[in-house]
């Protein structure tokens, strides 16, 4: 159990549900761009959202950023400890600090008593990649190197009162990150912001990320977490849910299973499931959809499903609550009618809970 903080009205840690972030990739300072794109995360589910300021222009479009958006931001700062205090300065709802390029005390100081005053939180972010020479082991990075980072960082903002930290231990090596954030979590009780950092596009990087992030929070490990992709963020905000998803932890959107197919399949069942997807992924209330097929695992399957497709010879039969309500419809069609039917009984079930 970790202790419990509020980051612009979402609180992370203190068993409350697993915070999903994501970061733009836009210029910061191209206020628009980076607007519309914070908008896109948090349609897609986005709980907190991670904006880099690498210059004083990225910081003075902070303020403005704030005033068109819901959702918590938090400044990525590095090298130079005036950009943290301009971001505090803008009201930013947490400040990520790197203790790997802003080492002097002195400075370290002067924002940890800006971020008291203003009550800011802040993130201590330790990445392998970063790491002060005086923590690496070798010249490498290694899990006790980044844990001693970070802990020498939260003791000097401890110094000074500030009690409102949350810890990133990120590694590109998956066993590394989960070696540093197992020893966190038995050196402090700060909540843990979890990711493995620069895990590549998003094929190799959801797998990465899926084994270092599922293991951790399997053990209970994490409060608050950022899939790490190359490209569109809105990515880095789907394959965190069903990472979440996976392990019982969040529940969002269409909980989609699909079988594998073999040669007992008698549709193009990868076709009408690619679709029924893309038609899909505005759907944001929970609901379980499994498209079988064949009758093999199918009718087992269609039972723990709100929605199900068990398919045949250029055919299926659509099925809600376990029982058919579309029976021998043609292949050419099924996409078509699982889509209405998913609305349909979203639409009851909204209904119902009114």
């Amino acid at each position: 159990m970790t202790r419990r903080i509020v980051v612009g009205g979402v609180a992370i840690g203190g068993g409350e549900p697993i915070v999903v972030q994501s970061m733009t990739n836009t210029n910061t300072a191209d206020v628009d761009a980076t607007v519309a794109q914070i908008r896109r995360l948090e349609g897609a589910g986005c709980e907190i959202v991670r904006v880099a300021v690498p210059d004083f222009a990225a910081a003075e479009a902070l303020q403005t950023i704030k005033e068109r958006v819901t959702v918590p931001l938090v400044a990525d700062v590095h090298f130079d400890h005036r950009l943290a205090l301009a971001a505090i300065e803008a009201g930013i709802d947490k400040l990520r600090l790197n203790p790997g390029n802003i080492t002097d005390p002195a400075k370290i100081a002067e924002v940890a008593q800006a971020a008291r005053g203003a009550g800011t939180p802040i993130r201590v972010g330790a990445n392998s990649g970063s790491l002060a020479e005086s923590y690496l082991d070798g010249g490498r990075p290694s899990a006790e190197g980044m844990v001693r980072s970070a802990l020498d960082e939260i003791a000097l903002l401890e110094k000074h009162g500030v009690d409102q930290i949350v810890v990133s231990l990120k590694g590109t090596d998956v066993r590394m990150t989960i070696a540093a954030n197992q020893m966190m979590a038995k050196e402090a009780d700060y909540p843990l912001h979890i990711g493995i950092t620069e895990a590549g596009t998003p094929w190799e990087g959801a797998i990465r990320s899926a084994v270092g992030l599922g293991a951790l929070l399997a053990e209970g490990i994490g409060d608050t977490l950022r899939v790490s992709l190359a490209g569109d963020p809105v990515e880095e905000v789907r394959v965190a849910y069903e990472i979440l998803r996976a392990l019982g932890l969040r529940s969002r959107g269409i909980d989609l299973h699909v079988c594998p197919t073999c040669g007992r399949t008698g549709i193009d069942l990868v076709t009408v499931a690619d679709r029924v997807r893309r038609e899909l992924a505005d759907v944001v209330d929970p609901i379980r959809l499994a498209l079988m097929g064949c009758v093999v695992n199918g009718l087992g399957e269609v039972k723990e499903a709100d929605v199900g497709l068990v398919g045949s010879q250029g055919q299926g039969t659509i099925y809600v609550d376990g029982k058919p309500v579309l029976v021998s419809v043609p292949e050419a069609q099924l996409a078509d009618e699982i889509v209405r039917t998913v609305r349909g009984y979203l639409r009851r079930e909204r209904k119902t809970d009114a």
